[in-house]
C-alpha cells in the first residue's frame, strides 16, 4: 500500500511540474508578477485543460487517496473484540478470573451489540466461534466451574436406555420364567395389581440380560437412599406403597435424571406439569429434582389420575402420556382397560411399554434373588436441616463442616448451582450431626462474603505464602482476615478464613454460551434460562426450533438487559416519586415507557417474559427481580403484579 501511494504521489508532482513549465513558456516575461496576481485565465489555458483531461491520473489519484482510509467497520470491530479477548486470556493465565470473565464477556458483547449480522460477515462469525470455543475448552474448565455458578450435570433417564421390544419377543424367553413370576405373585405382598402376560415377560426377560440387569441393580442400590422418604409420603397421601416402582422405572432413583423429552427428577416431571403440582424452577433451584417435593407432587398427580380413571394401570399410563391421550383412547374403543387398549394399538408406543416395564421391575424388586440380582442398598439419608438465610457457596459449607462438595450435592440435588439462592426460607441439607458446627464456623465470616470467601485447613508444612499462592490472593489479605502477622508460623489443623476476591455472579441478562446436551429441546433450554423460544431464535439467527446436540447457543439468562433507547415517546402515565403510591401501567404503556424515578405497578400478560417487560419499561431484569422478591423462588407467571423499579 505504501509503495503505491509513493508512485501516485511522484506522478502527481511530475504532472504539476510539467504544467508549470508549460505555463512559464507560454505566459508573459514577468512570471513572478503573473503568479502573484493569480489570474485564473492565465493558468486555465485551453491546451492545458485538454492535456489534463486526457490523462488518466485524476481517477487513479482519487482511488489512491480513498484507499489510505478504508471505511471498514467490520475490521475495526474485529480488532476491538480481539483486543478484549486477548486481555481476558492474559488475565486468565495470571489467575485474575474475575477480570478475565468481564473481558471475555465484553469481547462477545462488542460483536453481538454491533448491529452487524455475524452470520453474513465471515470474519466476525469466525472470531465469535473462536472466542466461544476457546473459553469452553478443557483448559477453561476451571474458569467456568470455579465460581460455583455452573449448572450441575444431569443423568440419563433409565427409560431412555431400555430398548423397544416387539412381540413376538426379540429375545428367547426361558419357559421357566413364567412359572417363577406367577409363583412370586402368590408369595409376595403387594398393594397394586400384578399381572404376568407375554408383554410383561418380554421385559422381565430383558432385565435378565447384562445390560438390563445393570439397570435394575443400579435402581435397587439407590432405592435404599430414598425408600423411607417415598414410603412416608405415599402413606401420608393414602396411596399404595408399590407406586415406588414408578420412580424405579422413571429415574432409577436418580434425582438429576433427565429424559430425552426434558422431564427431570425422581418422578420425571415436565416443567409444565410440575408447575401444576407446585414444583417451581428458578436459576438456582429446580423443585423437580427435590426428592420430597417431587414425591409429594407425583403422589398427588397419581391420586388425581386414579380418581379420574378408577384403574391403576390406566392411571400409570396417563402419568406417562397425559390424561387426554388415555381418555381419547378409551372413548375411541369403548374399553377402559389398559391391556385392551394395548392390543388395539391406540396408545403411543412408549406408553404401551411403560406399564409392562413397571410391572417387570416391581416383580424383580420384590424378590431380587429369584432373578439373580444381588445388591447392597445405599444407606437412607437422615440430614440435618439448616436455613442459611443468605446465599452461600457449597464449597464454603463443606469446609466449615469438614465434608466434601459431592456429599452436599447429593443431599441437595435440587440446587442447580453450587450456590444457594437468595431466599431466607431455603433449607439446606447437611450430613447428620453437622448443623451446630456449621453455625459455629460460619459465624466468623460476614454473610455478604459467603459466596466468595473460603475456609482452609492448614496442612503440615504450609505457610501463609503457599496458601496465598493456592488461592491467588495476597498474604496480607489472609493475615488480616485471621488477625495474624504476615510471617507467623501456622499450626497444622488450624482453619483459616480465605478472603477470596468476589467473582462475578451470573447476573440475569449477561451473555453466556450454552452447549446443547442430549435430550435438549429449544423449549427446555428456554425454560431453563427463563427466556422465550422466540428470544433464543433471535439471538442465534435460527429459522426453526431445531437444535442438535453439541450446538452452541447464545443465551441471556432471564432475558437480555435492554439499553435505554434515546428519544422514546414519553410515558403516558405519571411517574411516582419514591415513597409515593405507585401507578398502574398497561402493556401498551409499558411498550412506550421511558425510564422513571419511581415505582410502577404492572400486571403480567400471557407470553411476557422478564426481558420483554424490562425492555418495555427501559429498566433491567435485575431491577425487576430486586423489586419483586418472589421472583427469586419461582418463575414469572401471567397475572403476577410487579412493582417496576427504575434501573440503578
Amino acid at each position: 500500500m505504501m509503495s503505491t501511494n509513493r508512485r501516485v504521489g511522484s506522478s502527481w508532482v511530475t504532472l504539476v511540474a510539467g504544467l508549470a513549465v508549460c505555463v512559464a513558456l507560454c505566459g508573459c516575461d514577468d512570471s513572478t508578477r503573473h503568479v502573484a496576481a493569480g489570474h485564473p485565465p492565465a493558468i486555465a489555458l485551453p491546451a492545458a485543460q485538454v492535456a489534463v483531461a486526457s490523462l488518466p491520473l485524476r481517477p487513479r489519484r482519487l482511488l489512491a487517496v480513498l484507499s489510505l482510509h478504508p471505511p471498514d467497520g467490520v475490521e475495526r470491530l474485529r480488532t476491538q473484540s480481539e483486543a478484549l479477548f486477548e486481555a481476558g486470556q492474559r488475565d486468565y493465565s495470571a489467575g485474575h478470573l474475575s477480570e478475565a470473565r468481564k473481558e471475555f464477556d465484553a469481547s462477545l458483547d462488542v460483536l453481538l451489540s454491533s448491529g452487524f449480522d455475524l452470520t453474513a460477515e465471515p470474519r466476525l462469525h469466525e472470531l465469535y466461534d473462536h472466542i466461544v470455543e476457546t473459553v469452553h475448552t478443557d483448559e477453561m474448565a476451571s474458569f467456568q466451574q470455579g465460581d460455583g455458578f455452573a449448572e450441575q450435570p444431569s443423568q440419563p433417564s433409565p427409560l431412555d436406555q431400555v430398548p423397544d421390544l416387539n412381540l413376538p419377543t426379540d429375545l428367547p424367553v426361558d419357559p421357566r420364567l413364567r412359572g417363577s413370576a406367577e409363583g412370586e405373585i402368590q408369595s409376595v405382598e403387594h398393594d397394586l395389581p400384578l399381572t404376568v402376560n407375554d408383554y410383561v415377560l418380554t421385559y422381565l426377560n430383558y432385565f435378565q440380560t447384562p445390560h438390563g440387569r445393570a439397570i435394575v441393580a443400579n435402581g435397587l442400590r439407590r432405592a435404599g437412599r430414598y425408600r423411607p422418604l417415598i414410603s412416608r409420603v405415599l402413606r401420608e397421601e393414602g396411596l399404595p406403597q408399590d407406586l415406588i416402582y414408578l420412580a424405579q422405572a422413571e429415574s432409577a432413583f436418580q434425582p438429576q435424571a433427565l429424559s430425552k423429552a426434558g422431564a427431570r427428577g425422581l418422578w420425571q416431571f415436565m416443567s409444565s406439569s410440575g408447575r401444576i403440582y407446585g414444583l417451581q424452577k428458578t436459576w438456582w433451584v429446580d423443585d423437580r429434582e427435590d426428592p420430597e417435593k417431587a414425591t409429594r407432587a407425583a403422589a398427588r398427580q397419581l391420586r388425581d389420575l386414579y380418581l379420574m380413571f378408577g384403574d391403576w394401570y390406566l392411571a400409570m399410563a396417563a402419568y406417562d402420556a397425559g390424561p387426554l391421550t388415555i381418555q381419547r383412547a378409551v372413548e375411541r374403543t369403548g374399553f377402559a382397560d389398559f391391556w385392551e387398549l394395548y392390543k388395539r394399538n391406540v396408545l403411543p408406543k412408549e406408553t404401551r411399554n411403560y406399564v409392562p416395564i413397571i410391572l417387570a421391575l416391581t416383580l424383580i424388586s420384590k424378590d431380587p434373588a429369584r432373578y439373580g440380582v444381588e445388591v447392597d442398598p445405599e444407606a437412607a439419608d437422615a440430614p440435618d436441616d439448616v436455613k442459611p438465610g443468605h446465599p452461600i457457596d457449597l464449597r464454603l459449607v463443606a469446609e466449615t463442616i469438614d465434608s466434601d462438595l459431592d456429599t452436599l450435592r447429593a443431599l441437595n440435588p435440587e440446587l442447580l448451582r453450587s450456590v444457594t439462592p437468595d431466599d431466607p426460607e431455603f433449607v439446606l441439607h447437611l450430613p447428620t450431626g453437622t448443623a451446630e458446627r456449621f453455625y459455629a464456623e460460619i459465624a466468623a465470616i460476614p454473610p455478604d462474603k459467603w459466596v466468595s470467601w473460603r475456609q482452609h485447613r492448614v496442612e503440615d508444612g504450609e505457610t501463609l505464602s503457599s496458601i496465598a499462592q493456592q488461592y491467588r490472593i495476597g498474604v496480607t489479605a489472609i493475615a488480616e482476615a485471621n488477625n495474624l502477622e504476615p510471617h507467623a508460623p501456622l499450626e497444622a489443623g488450624t482453619k483459616l478464613i480465605i478472603p477470596v476476591e468476589a467473582r462475578s455472579d451470573p447476573a440475569m441478562g449477561r451473555l453466556m454460551s450454552y452447549r446443547v446436551r442430549r435430550g435438549d429441546t429449544l423449549e427446555s433450554i428456554a425454560d431453563e434460562f427463563d427466556v422465550s423460544t422466540e428470544e433464543l431464535r433471535h439471538w442465534n439467527h435460527m429459522r426453526s426450533d431445531h437444535v442438535a446436540r453439541g450446538m452452541r447457543l447464545r443465551v441471556y439468562p432471564g432475558g437480555m438487559t435492554p439499553p435505554p433507547s434515546a428519544g422514546a415517546p414519553s410515558r403516558r402515565h405519571a411517574a411516582v416519586a419514591p415513597g409515593a403510591t405507585p401507578t398502574t401501567a398497561s402493556s401498551s404503556e409499558a411498550a412506550h415507557a421511558t425510564p422513571s424515578t419511581g415505582p410502577v405497578l404492572y400486571r403480567v400478560k400471557p407470553g411476557e417474559t422478564l426481558w420483554s417487560i424490562a425492555r418495555g419499561f427501559q429498566t433491567t431484569v435485575e431491577a425487576i427481580r430486586q423489586g419483586n422478591r418472589f421472583l427469586l423462588s419461582r418463575p414469572l407467571e401471567a397475572g403476577d403484579e410487579l412493582t417496576i423499579l427504575p434501573a440503578q
